[in-house]
């Protein structure tokens, strides 16, 4: 048995029948869900809070973890400054090797803060041997366990990933308002980073985050100059009241913007496909092309369903495509006031380089007002 400096063993399993033993940190206990990468190489705080990784676990590529801690939370006008939302969202972490913290502001450990959130972690694994198997058979399901031992794994997963409306975990139950001295927007909010809303807000626009089964009429109900559909967990085909939504708000002819589960709403509703990926894109230095400039940027990702060219709404053109693999990351309508974008167009922990979505989305806000 390999050294463990919390005293604790841990173990993750995958349904493929892969049974790793390592180190447990964070919490005792045992959870379940889909088994999924990033190569991002920092921005663990932003990345262990994103609601789209809800159901999940986390398996990081960069070999140390833990190296500057978890800072103290930081809330203005209502929006967390260093976390994207206010809790952990991952089901658990695996990493490499689990490291103690030196920065400044770091005010616990990695392991005291998934201690405290109640999330298990497992060290000292082959982390590399983990990724190829999920980029060879898929993503997959799979149990982990930190400090507690486990005769039949595979009785704990209880349902598959796809099977879950993930949205009712990350969502609002009521309204959320974030003042401003500008025009309002109505944030349809199935899990928004608040990376997301600050760089909103910071157009000058009064938010309303509404949750996520809010009805169009609901909606209106505000009268906002453009609406949002947010990022957020989970397989977009089983939100068609969702779609539906999408579809009513489009006859009131004002700017509408999806990100991420918002851009595969906005494709189901339009009348295209959204299909699971293999292994999906998760990191922060995946490149996008603008197909209208012919322009490449470095943008973060985060999830496992994507839109094929062959797939995209009549009425649509793509906007963005991802060149490694072509999946479309980006939709303009050709007669709406309607844009997409697959990808998150900001990355507190880097890059910044898509941010002008945001402007552009305001210019669009502008013109219709």
């Amino acid at each position: 048995m390999t050294y463990c400096k919390r005293g604790l063993e841990g173990f993750l399993y995958t349904e493929d029948g892969t049974l790793l033993r390592g180190c447990g940190f964070g919490a005792k206990g045992i959870r379940y869900g889909e088994v999924v990468f990033t190569t991002a190489m920092n921005g663990y705080p932003e990345s262990l809070t994103d609601p789209s990784y809800r159901g999940q676990i986390l398996v990081i590529t960069h070999p140390l973890v833990g190296n500057y801690g978890v800072p103290t939370p930081q809330v203005e006008n209502g929006i967390l400054k260093n976390f994207e939302s206010e809790r952990l969202q991952i089901e658990g972490l695996v990493v490499t090797e689990e490291t103690d913290p030196y920065k400044w502001n770091s005010s616990r450990s990695l392991h005291q803060w998934l201690e405290e959130g109640g999330v298990p972690g497992v060290s000292n694994v082959d982390t590399r041997m983990i990724v190829k198997r999920v980029r060879s058979l898929g993503s997959m399901m799979g149990v982990i366990s930190s400090g507690v031992e486990v005769e039949d794994p595979r009785s704990y997963i209880l349902s598959k990933y796809d099977e879950i409306d993930f949205t009712q975990f990350t969502s609002p139950k009521s309204p959320i308002v974030h003042h401003n001295q500008g025009d309002l927007l109505v944030v349809v909010d199935c899990g928004i980073k608040h990376g997301i809303l600050e760089e909103i807000y910071k157009r000058g626009f009064t938010v309303v985050r509404l949750p996520c089964k809010s009805s169009a009429d609901q909606i209106m109900d505000y009268s906002p100059k453009g609406v949002v559909f947010s990022n957020g967990p989970g397989n977009p085909n089983l939100l068609t009241g969702l779609a539906k939504t999408f579809l009513d708000v489009k006859e009131y002819g004002i700017p509408i913007l999806g990100i991420c589960l918002g851009h595969q709403i906005a494709t189901v509703a339009l009348g295209g496909k959204v299909k699971k990926m293999k292994f999906g894109h998760r990191a922060i230095n995946k490149p996008v092309k603008d197909l209208s400039d012919g322009r490449c940027y470095i943008s973060t990702h985060n999830h496992g369903y994507g839109v094929f060219k062959e797939d995209i709404p009549p009425e649509t053109q793509v906007w963005f495509v991802n060149p490694d693999d072509g999946v479309v990351e980006g939709l303009l309508h050709r007669k709406l006031p309607i844009i997409t974008t697959q990808f998150h167009p900001e990355a507190r922990p880097g890059p910044m380089d898509t941010t002008w979505v945001f402007d552009k989305f305001k210019r669009m806000v502008n013109k219709n007002a």
